[in-house]
């Protein structure tokens, strides 16, 4: 089966984010955008405890992009404008639709606090197009426990579906376009050839271990960490050269302009300052600071 072309090979630098310092490796030197993904954060892990928790995000608004995150390790709880407050515990995903307008707030639960612990997630914004970027907005979290897997047939190498379908699985997400986001578990000598949609621009990103990538292309945490696919071929064949897990995303490109400030993805300037504007006028809803 013909394997996707490698398009970019990129590093996943150090950036600060107020107190906290995260991996970001879209967008980087290399690859600004691979569309419809807008940025990925990899954040931790962090040991967290009363004495260290920098992670506590207070209320703040999202627009016209969808963020999500996928919780490797800790515990965080979610609130949000609409109502919605959730503990989110690892391996769970967490999926909102900004739409229009959506304020929340994340934080690692008061317990996990306590009792301490590591936090490591990724944070991904997925972009919507022009048609539905004032959409409602919605908010999906999905356990751990509740998705399905495909296991190779030797049972070194496990696939979380999160969102979109591969051989026949489905995602538990529900998705505003044509998007494919699996997590995938790898022991060494673990192989498996990932089919992609012909239609879809495509990423693998590696959080820890050590892969080869279509026999050739190696990802190790501190050196290469992401690989952009060309829409060449069928797919593309991964090698676990250790334990190591993965963040696979794929999904139809809108190839619309992009206009992005602090927590808005919209697609003019006018709509950024309409969207700043809107904040401080309280159509975003409220959130009260717990």
């Amino acid at each position: 089966m013909k394997s996707n072309t490698i398009k970019t090979v990129g590093r996943s630098g150090f950036v600060n984010m107020g107190p906290i310092q995260l991996r970001q490796p879209l967008p980087s030197r290399n690859i600004d955008m691979v569309d419809p993904f807008v940025l990925l954060h990899h954040y931790g892990p962090y040991e967290i405890s009363e004495e260290n928790n920098p992670f506590d995000l207070g209320p703040h608004p999202h627009r016209g992009f969808e963020p999500v995150t996928f919780l490797v390790q800790g515990e965080q709880l979610h609130r949000d404008s609409l109502g919605n407050e959730s503990v989110v515990k690892a391996g769970d995903v967490q999926w909102t639709t900004a739409g229009r307008g959506i304020i929340h707030a994340e934080a690692p639960t008061k317990a996990f606090v306590q009792k301490g612990g590591m936090l490591e997630g990724i944070q991904l914004w997925l972009n919507l197009p022009a048609e539905k970027k004032m959409i409602p907005a919605n908010y999906q979290h999905a356990k751990n426990e509740d998705f399905n897997i495909i296991n190779s047939e030797d049972g070194k190498v496990k696939i979380q579906v999160v969102a979109g379908e591969l051989e026949g699985n489905y995602g538990k997400i529900s998705t505003q376009t044509p998007v494919n986001a699996y997590v995938i578990d790898i022991e060494e000598d673990g192989t498996y050839f990932i089919e992609v949609p012909k239609t879809h621009q495509s990423m693998l990103y590696l959080l820890n271990g050590d892969v080869t990538v279509n026999g050739s292309e190696a990802l190790k945490l501190d050196e290469n960490q992401l690989i952009q696919f060309n829409q060449d071929g069928k797919g593309f064949s991964v090698k676990g050269n250790k334990t190591s897990k993965l963040l696979f995303l794929s999904g139809e490109p809108f190839n619309e302009k992009v206009t992005t400030y602090g927590p808005y993805v919209m697609n003019t300037q006018t709509e950024i300052m309409e969207a700043m504007r809107d904040y401080q006028m309280g159509k975003m809803g409220f959130l009260p600071a717990s």
